[in-house]
């Protein structure tokens, strides 16, 4: 059971906290646990309501109406609307009760419906990288055990890896090689195999090494396999000099090659060796391999 306050509710379900507590007031829409001095704590089934409050509320009916609603009915409402609704918020909350739940099917469905109404590219971009940043936001938090962590970033994963099986190789003579890596220490595989798909899709070859890949091994097998372009990320909190060394040396080391440099720790970097482009976003680095073809 997870145990959260109301700031956690705040920054999980967008509920501002002084709203939930009107709510709670008003409408007693939920009984939260107090602490011996009165601090109020929440539960899964506290989160998983107010989620699903949030989608009804955004789809026009008031908090008066859902007051007089069961907790099944509630459900039942949004189930409906997952059906049809092309609100990608209300697909992220609805993910997020599935990891909650460890529901498999419920997060399957979510996804294959936010694949047909987007594509996978826009689906990924506009409701996973959210929610794998809300993730992150939990796991800091303590709000979410590592179990639940590791269900839901393995079935991503599965996602992920039969997205790229289904590419057919369309090879040009335009095409580009792409070595793609994580440092020593990184075990955080989604953003970079997500990248990889964005590269099959748009016909460029691809090596993949996956995680924690030693610097000296990766300038042997750059060696062994020229590439046309590297791509790393970093994701894991490092603290600044540590990812400035890093990132100085493996400039240095294979300074005759580009590397792309992505994930949340390219954020706060200003300086690089010149062969390094600093891409901490996404749609940074879709802009720049796009920009390989023009």
């Amino acid at each position: 059971m997870g145990n959260y306050s109301i700031k956690d509710l705040e920054r999980l379900t967008g509920i501002k906290a002084h709203t939930i507590r009107i709510w709670e007031k008003r409408y007693g829409l939920i009984d939260p646990e107090r602490s011996d001095t009165n601090i109020r704590h929440y539960c899964d089934s506290d989160l998983k309501k107010l989620l699903n409050i949030s989608i009804l509320n955004r789809n026009g009916l008031k908090i008066s109406k859902i007051a007089h609603l069961t907790n099944g009915e509630i459900a039942g409402l949004v189930n409906k609307l997952s059906e049809t609704s092309l609100d990608p918020e209300g697909h992220f909350e609805n993910l997020y009760i599935s990891m909650i739940d460890m529901d498999e099917d419920k997060f399957e469905k979510i996804l294959t419906r936010s694949i047909i109404q987007m594509g996978f590219e826009q689906m990924v971009i506009k409701l996973l990288y959210p929610f794998l940043k809300r993730i992150g936001i939990m796991w800091q938090t303590g709000t979410i055990s590592p179990g639940q962590e590791h269900f839901i970033s393995n079935l991503i994963r599965q996602k992920y890896l039969v997205a790229i099986d289904s590419i057919v190789p369309a090879e040009t003579e335009n095409s580009k090689t792409f070595i793609l890596f994580l440092p020593e220490k990184e075990l955080h595989e989604l953003g970079l195999l997500f990248i990889y798909y964005l590269l099959k899709k748009r016909g460029h070859k691809v090596i993949y090494l996956g995680a924690m890949v030693p610097l000296e091994s990766l300038t042997a097998i750059e060696k062994l396999k020229p590439s046309d372009y590297l791509v790393t990320s970093i994701v894991a909190s490092m603290d600044s000099p540590t990812i400035e060394e890093y990132i100085n040396r493996l400039g240095h080391d294979l300074a005759n090659k580009t590397i792309l440099f992505t994930g949340k720790q390219a954020e706060g970097l200003t300086n690089a060796p010149k062969n390094i482009k600093l891409l901490p976003s996404i749609e940074l680095f879709i802009k720049e391999i796009d920009s390989l073809a023009s």
